[in-house]
């Protein structure tokens, strides 16, 4: 594939990312094989690649973490041993390797917001130019969406958006990218393939445009909430990163300062708390002590 694009969608579950994949691909852009099954929650369709989702999965597993860690332990903490970064490296230039050889190729898998800088690596090493589009959806929406199919606290959910988020934005800024509102998709495509085509720098003819018309579909927008945002963490981060984000999705300037600033206090929160969390689990006894109480109890 030397010479080729690569179309990354980096963002959080739910915010629009498979739909962006299937747009792209009914507009120019090859989709990689094997592609995951469409089910209850996206009926429409993933459009992500099984094969990335078992290689992000199981080094995640490895590190003791998920698609649904909502700690920063990968983005800094972590050491990576350099045969363990070759390796995977080069098992994700196998991937692409195997993907087709066209001029230009969009992947999508929320996993690989976390492990980018492997993909990254991987598509320069092959000679592949990496573009980037971050969807940008409502904060609730996207909690209400992931915990229509998960059942989890809504902290969790937030917590999620605002990680992948910021992630997204951050590990993309020396490439061109273009943010895409997900409402705004909806809404007009064609205008949203249009600014894609001037933000990446990319031509994405679309041949059949009631292909697309079918697909993007607003039923599918089951989630709405256009209120503010909640703030479950005691502090203003999901509102102001969804209002500067939402901003660059209006093709206004983007605060990055700003976006580093939470992160920094979000990474500092988060850690506290987990190290606080990881210490009490090994000074409290595995089971509590039988004193008398338990054995009335009982």
């Amino acid at each position: 594939m030397a010479g080729k694009e690569i179309l990354f969608i980096l963002g959080v579950g739910r915010s629009g990312t498979s739909m962006l994949a299937r747009v792209l691909s009914l507009c120019g852009c090859a989709l990689p094989p094997s592609l995951k099954d469409a089910n209850a929650a996206n009926p429409s369709g993933y459009w992500e690649p099984t094969e990335a989702l078992k290689l992000n999965d199981a080094f995640l597993f490895r590190h003791g973490a998920t698609y649904f860690d909502p700690t920063l332990r990968l983005q800094g903490e972590v050491s990576f041993a350099p045969e363990e970064r070759a390796a995977f490296i080069a098992r994700i230039r196998t991937f692409l390797n195997e993907c087709p050889d066209v001029p230009r190729l969009v992947i999508k898998d929320p996993r690989i917001v976390a492990l980018f800088e492997f993909w990254r690596q991987a598509a320069r090493e092959a000679d592949i130019q990496v573009k980037v589009i971050i969807p940008i959806r409502h904060p609730q929406e996207v909690v209400a969406s992931l915990g229509a199919w998960v059942k989890s606290p809504p902290e969790l959910w937030s917590a999620l958006w605002l990680k992948y988020n910021l992630l997204s934005e951050r590990d993309s800024r020396d490439l061109p990218r273009v943010f895409v509102e997900y409402s705004s998709l909806l809404s007009d495509w064609r205008g949203q393939v249009a600014r894609m085509e001037r933000a990446l720098g990319v031509d994405l003819p679309c041949a059949d445009g009631a292909a697309v018309d079918a697909f993007v579909n607003r039923d599918l927008h089951r989630a709405r909430d256009s209120g503010a945002v909640a703030e479950p963490f005691g502090y203003s981060w999901l509102g102001e990163t969804y209002t500067i984000l939402t901003q660059a999705a209006r093709d206004q300037p983007l605060d990055e300062k700003a976006l580093d600033e939470t992160l920094r206090l979000y990474r500092a929160c988060e850690r506290s708390f987990r190290v606080a969390l990881d210490d009490s689990r090994t000074k409290l006894p595995a089971a509590p002590p039988d004193d008398g109480i338990m054995s009335w109890r009982r």
